[in-house]
């Protein structure tokens, strides 16, 4: 079996900021990705303009990792907001801050930064093996199903960065679970995040799919948040969808404030103007420009519609009957994977000593904004410190 002196299994982020550092410290990296191409999913995100993180306070940035934000506070502390702008400059990729404090490369796509990167761990030394799947555990090492048959690596060190579970033609499928299993580390089911949610819609929705509803507050449980959501024939989506996701998963019920900028008062007023002979519809457009898909909206969830007397209450409120979260597999991420406590403070594996994990294959979520991302870049860092420090006692 091959000798090797640090692996990387996955190259998503995690994987690729974890071989940084590992050939920064002077170990020798080899990276094993399972499809002809790596960070598929970084590229996915890339399309969209590629949100690397957010510039706002760290305490503020930190909160929205919930239950796992102490776990994640040392990893993300150490390569923060301003951490994270700095090492995209360093490759060549000038970072901007967008009207909602979101960080995006000016090139607003994720292929430049990529390719740098790879330069990068190239000229490092690093040595990059595509179509690569991990197949199991060998007595000392790994095995590998590749286009040259079966292959075996027997590292001194491993990182792996696997991902979850979502959008699994990218490669993040999960399967990597059940490997885990077999040494005994415990995991936790993969679920949906940052998921649209499912809606049992009347045959009366369908002229408005694909319609855009903008400038809403969304509210499900403790969270309340600004945003815009796409109505689809299978439910709801976007990222006001996705802040309110886990909330909903959880069995919080989701609202609607379709006049985020107008007070309760305000509506009331205006709704009070004489209808005269006007139809509904029109009044409704004149006096508070209800129409279009939130006047749909608006119908769909509030059969029949009260008096215009009590409107108001339901436009700042409306309650949205959704089905479930839509399915993993469309899922932006998963939560699940790892279970935190089966890794040490520097991400080792306690029952596989020279193991450490990193990005989305562990247990931690967070909504859209640039934290998923930071996190993976956080913790694949974090972890490849660690790797490139390791000595076995």
């Amino acid at each position: 079996m091959p000798e090797v002196d640090a692996l990387v299994i996955g190259a998503g982020p995690a994987g690729l900021m974890a071989a940084q550092m590992l050939t920064e410290a002077g170990r020798q990296v080899h990276i094993v990705e399972a499809k002809p191409s790596p960070a598929r999913k970084f590229l996915m995100a890339g399309k969209s303009g590629l949100n690397l993180s957010k510039d706002e306070e760290l305490e503020t940035f930190l909160d929205n990792y919930g239950e796992a934000t102490e776990f994640l506070r040392p990893m993300i502390s150490a390569f923060d907001p301003v951490a994270v702008q700095a090492w995209a400059n360093n490759l060549g990729q000038e970072v901007f801050t967008g009207s909602s404090g979101r960080l995006f490369p000016v090139s607003m796509k994720a292929s430049p930064l990529l390719r740098a990167w790879l330069a990068k761990l190239d000229s490092s030394g690093a040595t990059l093996y595509k179509k690569w799947r991990w197949i199991g555990f060998d007595t000392d090492g790994y095995r590998f199903d590749t286009p040259q048959g079966e292959k075996q690596l027997k590292p001194s060190v491993t990182v792996l960065a696997l991902g979850g579970a979502s959008w699994q033609k990218l490669g993040s499928d999960g399967q990597w679970s059940e490997l885990l299993k077999s040494k005994s580390v415990t995991t936790t089911a993969f679920t949906a995040a940052n998921a649209g949610l499912k809606v049992d819609w009347s045959p009366y929705m369908q002229k408005h799919f694909g319609s855009a509803v903008k400038s809403t507050r969304l509210s499900a449980g403790s969270i309340n948040t600004r945003g815009e959501f796409v109505i689809s024939a299978e439910g709801l989506e976007g990222s006001g969808i996705y802040s309110v996701s886990k909330a909903v998963r959880e069995g919080h019920g989701l609202t609607v404030d379709l006049y985020p900028d107008s007070t309760l008062e305000v509506l009331q007023k205006k709704l009070q103007r004489a209808r005269g002979k006007e139809s509904l519809s029109n009044f409704l457009r004149k006096s508070i420009l209800l129409k279009g898909a939130r006047l749909a909206l608006l119908q769909e969830f509030s059969k029949p519609l009260p008096p215009l007397n009590e409107l108001a209450p339901l436009l700042k409120s409306l309650a949205i009957k959704t089905t479930g979260l839509a399915d993993m597999e469309h899922a932006i991420s998963t939560a699940g994977g790892v279970a935190l406590d089966a890794v040490d403070e520097s991400l080792m594996l306690k029952n596989l000593p020279g193991v450490f994990c990193a990005g989305e294959m562990l247990d931690w979520e967070a909504p859209t904004g640039g934290y998923l991302i930071t996190a993976c870049l956080a913790t694949g860092r974090w972890a490849g410190i660690a790797a490139a420090a390791y000595q076995e006692s």
